[in-house]
């Protein structure tokens, strides 16, 4: 189905047989992206109910500035970290004015080149990988999940989360050096192992 086919004016007179073509088509991506923010299946199924029952209710005031997707994902990920503060109401939510300049720290990478495909492809390295994007302060797993994970563009993560595109782009910068950090002590201890 091509999803540009969707009619926002048969969507806001309430025509359910294109409601339901819109459910359609976005279920998959919005229970991907819940779940790789929530790390659990039955969250990620509440998210999807959640989004599609606001998108339901608050359909009439969408004005059509963003895509339908990009609509959807924001009422999801706003959906996931309600969820989430619901869950663990000690998680503290940093106002996105306050800069983390001194998040930066100089890390020496290692060198990936000598290993195996197969090492980097390996079960045991997806499991690694997705725990690191899991540990990402949630500002910035956000911001790696909807961009890298996802597909979306900078102006579509932006609009989604609500962020202007420098904040996109400098948060995106953070988890990638966050994640490559990571994984370099993982494979640094990997190719320590091949070479031994």
């Amino acid at each position: 189905m091509d999803v540009g086919e969707l009619s926002l004016e048969a969507l806001k007179t309430g025509d359910r047989a294109e409601f339901a073509r819109m459910v359609d088509a976005y279920s998959n991506q919005v229970y991907r992206v819940a779940l790789k923010i929530l790390g659990d299946e039955q969250d990620a199924e509440d998210v999807l109910q959640d989004t599609f029952l606001k998108a339901l209710q608050s359909l009439s005031a969408f004005e059509g500035r963003s895509s339908i997707s990009t609509w959807l994902y924001r009422i999801a990920v706003n959906e996931a970290l309600m969820l989430l503060r619901r869950q663990k109401p000690e998680i503290q939510v940093v106002p996105d004015e306050q800069a983390d300049e001194d998040d930066f720290t100089l890390v020496q990478f290692v060198d990936w080149c000598c290993l195996p495909e197969s090492e980097l492809l390996s079960t045991e390295a997806q499991v690694y990988l997705e725990q690191a994007v899991r540990d990402l302060p949630e500002k910035l797993r956000l911001v790696f999940i909807l961009r890298d994970m996802e597909g979306l563009s900078i102006h579509e993560t932006s609009e989604a989360l609500g962020l202007s595109e420098t904040a996109v782009k400098t948060r995106l910068l953070r988890a990638r050096l966050k994640l490559r950090e990571q994984l370099s002590t993982y494979y640094g201890e990997r190719l320590g192992k091949e070479k031994v």
